[in-house]
């Protein structure tokens, strides 16, 4: 397989689970008192819910062929729900969810309102189809020997789960899923609700452990509100600010800036990670383009002197009481690091917000601000 190859093969994958991500977010605003939606639990997506007949099992499929009698998908999704490491007990629904059409010709298309034995009596028409010599051939083809699987199993089981199985076909596609779910805050301007998506999106990965990966309807409520209270309708939107600390590979990208190459001078290396991180993100909240953005930029460009003339002063008094350059010098930077933010307006902005904005300051060879000082 050529590298090409390799790399069309890994993002089809990235992107399946992606759709597989955004199928469960979606999930968790209906979720409900004790529920909790999993991923990777029993297959690919599972609501979890105290009365078992609420809880439903899904599988996430993305074919381009038409679903018809003999496709794999639901043959290999029902082989599956029948495998004895599989306890469909614990489940009221089994949903198979695909973006397939059902096919012209499928004796499928009215599943969903079939009785238990008429859904039986479909599986076994269609097996019926095959021929002996298809059946008993010494190497059969895959989908031949999912259906004998299948059809293999004891009755009672079958049954139990068939009576389970919902097919829901031709679903929406990631860009459509997406608008389905920006569909549901109430409250939020339009240019903050990419914000809102990508943080809940953040938040849904992050709950993966290397035990588990679910989302509880408490900590799914607690999450929408505060992005609800973060981007609702306000002067203007601030932008999100996490912390980042900036990779290896980042760092040596910008070592030749000026405030990494101040932060050098006074042998604070440990720092430049964070400093550089502060920046980074500085510069990313200035090219969102959220509610009411320009007046962000505006503040922030005020907030910025406010904070080279505190600055100015605090340098000067570092100065004044200087014994070390070094020892002094650091000292200054972790103090001014360490500060609580300046208010703007009645509101305390995220202190990396802050920091940003010093480093971008030190940035600016007009400035001529530095962080050592001399005894």
């Amino acid at each position: 397989m050529s590298g090409g190859q390799t790399k069309n093969a890994a993002l089809t994958t990235a992107l399946a689970f992606h759709y597989q991500v955004l199928i469960g977010l979606d999930k968790c605003f209906s979720l409900e008192e004790g529920q909790a939606v999993w991923f990777e639990k029993d297959g690919d997506v599972s609501l979890m819910s105290p009365d078992v007949l609420a809880s439903t099992q899904t599988e996430v499929k993305d074919y381009a062929a038409p679903l018809t009698d003999h496709h794999e998908n639901l043959w290999k999704t029902l082989k599956n729900w029948l495998a004895t490491d599989f306890d469909h007990t614990h489940y009221g629904v089994l949903v198979l969810h695909t973006t397939q059409a059902f096919g012209a010709t499928t004796q499928l298309k009215d599943w969903n309102t079939q009785t238990v034995e008429k859904r039986l009596q479909i599986l076994q028409k269609i097996f019926a189809e095959r021929t002996d010599e298809q059946l008993k051939a010494e190497k059969p083809s895959d989908i031949v020997k999912l259906q004998k699987a299948v059809m293999a199993c004891d009755e009672a089981l079958l049954k139990s789960v068939l009576g389970k199985v919902t097919l829901f076909t031709e679903t929406d596609n990631a860009q459509e899923l997406e608008k389905q779910i920006l569909a549901k805050p109430v409250g939020i301007p339009k240019n903050n609700l990419n914000s809102y998506l990508h943080a809940l999106v953040g938040f849904v990965y992050a709950q993966a452990t290397q035990h588990s990966w679910s989302i509880n309807q408490q900590a799914f409520a607690a999450k929408c509100e505060d992005l609800t209270a973060l981007l609702c309708k306000k002067e203007f939107t601030f932008p999100l600010f996490s912390g980042y600390e900036a990779s290896g590979l980042e760092v040596e990208r910008h070592q030749d800036r000026l405030f990494v190459l101040k932060i050098a001078e006074i042998e604070h290396h440990e720092m430049i990670p964070d400093a550089v991180g502060n920046w980074l993100e500085l510069q990313n909240s200035l090219l969102e383009q959220l509610d009411e953005y320009p007046l962000y930029k505006d503040k922030t460009i005020t907030y910025q002197n406010q904070l080279v003339k505190k600055y100015t002063m605090a340098h000067s008094s570092a100065q004044i009481e200087a014994t070390d350059a070094i020892k002094s010098s650091k000292l200054l930077y972790n103090k001014t690091m360490q500060e609580q933010p300046l208010n703007i307006g009645n509101n305390i902005p995220p202190i990396e917000y802050k920091n940003g904005l010093i480093h971008d300051a030190m940035d600016d060879d007009e400035r001529d601000l530095k962080w050592r000082v001399e005894p």
